[in-house]
């Protein structure tokens, strides 16, 4: 029997569970299944394959995997720069591979605040969490579908100050995209957290008016 056909037969015991070598790694190749195809998976879909067995949640926490994985990743999405001017924003393409002219498109501001008063604080998968200096409220904004959405209450909820605030922007087990808010005031701390699905904030409870 051929290398080739050997190894394609150890992985097939491994995925039906036939034989004791399906619990050692080594033998089986595994390293083939984890660096040519979880390697691929998004950062949810790794999370879940530690959950297949102890020897995948092994693999999966190293941290050369971690730097492998981060490294596809970074180099397989179609990343762009986008540069705001005077009511128009320049949308560049990201590419280490390609040594040619950048060709950027050009889109409107779909809000009304002065472009210079404009501040990108954090993006995730293409939303941006954007600051208008002058008031201090957020905007969560498509740049591709050119939707945004106002997100600062009445109640001075997601009201942001560049000096003292962090932002962060992630996604929930629902699929729920939320917005991070920690505000900073004479040593203390707050955070709260919007939810785009309810369209609402939340206090942390555990962290209200913690030290810092």
């Amino acid at each position: 029997m051929s290398t080739n056909n050997l190894q394609s037969c150890k992985r097939k015991m491994f995925l039906h569970g036939h034989g004791r070598q399906s619990t050692s790694i080594d033998n089986l190749g595994l390293d083939i299944l984890v660096y040519e195809l979880l390697i691929r998976l998004p950062a949810k879909g790794v999370g879940r394959s530690k959950c297949v067995c102890e020897e995948w949640l092994s693999l999966l926490s190293t941290r050369h995997f971690a730097m492998m994985h981060c490294r596809h990743i970074s180099t397989s999405y179609n990343h762009k720069c986008i540069a705001i001017g005077s009511r128009l924003c320049s949308v560049f393409p990201l590419s280490c591979e390609d040594s040619g002219p950048l060709l950027n498109s050009r889109i409107l501001l779909p809000f009304e605040a002065p472009w210079n008063k404009v501040n990108i604080l954090t993006s995730f998968e293409g939303l941006l969490c954007v600051c208008f200096r002058n008031t201090g409220k957020l905007v969560i904004w498509n740049p591709l579908t050119h939707a945004f959405k106002e997100v600062s209450s009445s109640n001075s909820r997601g009201l942001y100050k560049p000096k003292s605030d962090a932002i962060g922007l992630y996604v929930d087990k629902t699929d729920d995209y939320k917005l991070l808010h920690i505000k900073r005031r004479r040593g203390r701390m707050w955070v709260h957290v919007y939810s785009s699905m309810f369209d609402s904030w939340h206090k942390i409870t555990f962290a209200n008016k913690l030290r810092c």
